[in-house]
Formats: structure tokens, sequence, C-alpha cells
């Protein structure tokens, strides 16, 4: 048995203004290392043998957090392949300008589409191939091995590697959504197969409910 935990980054300011973030580097929000700091919260009964991390310092600063809020040290693993996907000629600019100026569809088509990327971007699916095979070679190994894993990355990071997991066909990829900082937690038998899975919200407490808002 072997257990993978993956968590969103915490809001970036980005996030907050409504923009096109994707490779571009962004700091987190007050809010967003709060949301960290509960997320590692909703970990204290957890271990991990290795943490992996895209290089970006919303991720960074979100999984760094999260294990000083646990208060047991994990050896940390950065991987470029764990950052999110490139918006292209969109990062930095507010999504309801993009959807003003082109439309809900083509907006849609950029923002979720599958196969198309943004003009200069990157497709979910590029993204998806390169996302996984990293996967595989990395957390796959160590999951495979026995090993507790905890992956702090990206919105997209994470829908593709659910995309795998959870089975969701390229059609209805689009559609999931994945809040900031609320552990997804999979728990996989010997043979790699998902036995169970459950996502540790915030909203369940009430004072951290409070404290977010």
């Amino acid at each position: 048995m072997s257990v993978l935990v993956m968590v969103r980054h915490g809001q970036s300011l980005w996030n907050l203004e409504n923009r096109f973030t994707g490779s571009v580097d962004v700091p987190l929000t007050e809010k967003g290392v709060l949301e960290a700091k509960q997320a590692g919260g909703l970990l204290d009964n957890y271990t991990f043998d290795v943490a992996y991390c895209s290089f970006l310092t919303r991720a960074v600063v979100t999984l760094e957090t999260m294990v000083k809020t646990m208060g047991t040290p994990v050896p940390i693993i950065h991987l470029k392949d764990f950052n999110e996907r490139s918006y292209g000629e969109l990062e930095g600019l507010k999504k309801d300008t993009v959807k003003e100026k082109y439309g809900p569809e083509v907006y849609q088509l950029w923002h979720r589409g599958y196969e198309v990327g943004p003009p200069g971007g990157e497709s979910l699916k590029n993204a998806a191939a390169r996302v996984w095979s990293a996967y595989r070679r990395t957390v796959g190994e160590d999951l495979a091995a026995g090993k507790d894993v905890l992956l702090v990355a990206h919105g997209n990071v994470l829908r593709v590697l659910m995309m795998h997991l959870d089975e969701i066909d390229t059609a209805a990829i689009g559609m999931l959504e994945i809040p900031t900082a609320e552990p997804i937690v999979y728990h996989f038998d010997a043979w790699q197969q998902v036995t169970d899975k459950k996502v540790l919200s915030r909203v369940n407490d009430p004072a951290v409910a409070t404290a977010v808002t």
C-alpha cells in the first residue's frame, strides 16, 4: 500500500486578479500562504517519504509552508516538468478581457480545451504528455516501491494526472475544477490500482472557512 497526496498551490496574486498565469512566476497572496498552512494542518497525521514540486514560487512556497506546518521534514525534489502549462500570449491578461475580445467559445477552447493551445502557448494535450511521463519515472516509481508521496503543483498539472488516475476522458477533463490548497489523497494497492480517494476540504472546518473568507 502507498499513498499519494496532490495539492494545488495556494492562491497566487494572479489568481486573485483573475489573470492567465501559466509559466509566469508570481507569488502567493497572504490568503495563499494561509491556505498552505491550513493544507499542512489537514495533513498533520500523514508522513511522507518524498515530496515533489515544480520550480515556480507559488508551488515552492506552498510546499515549504505545508512541510513547516506538518513539522516533519521530507526530502523535496523539484521538476520542471511539473511546472504549469504555458498560456503563451495570454499570460498576464485578465480572463474577462480575453473572453470579451475573442468570445466565450474561443476563450473556453484556449482556457480548457484539450487539443488546442492558446496562441504561442501549450495545449493541455502536450502538457499531459510531459507531466505524465515525469510522473511515471518519479512519483510512479516511488509509489511502486511502497513510498508515500506528496506532490505540490498547479491546476493543469493535477488535472492531467487526475485524468489518468480517475480515468476521465479528454472531453470532460476541462470541466474538472481543482481548488487551491485542498489535499487530494489517493491510496494504491500493490498493483498500483487506486483503492480509495478523498479530498481534505477546508470548508469542512468552520474556523478555517471563516479565516479564508
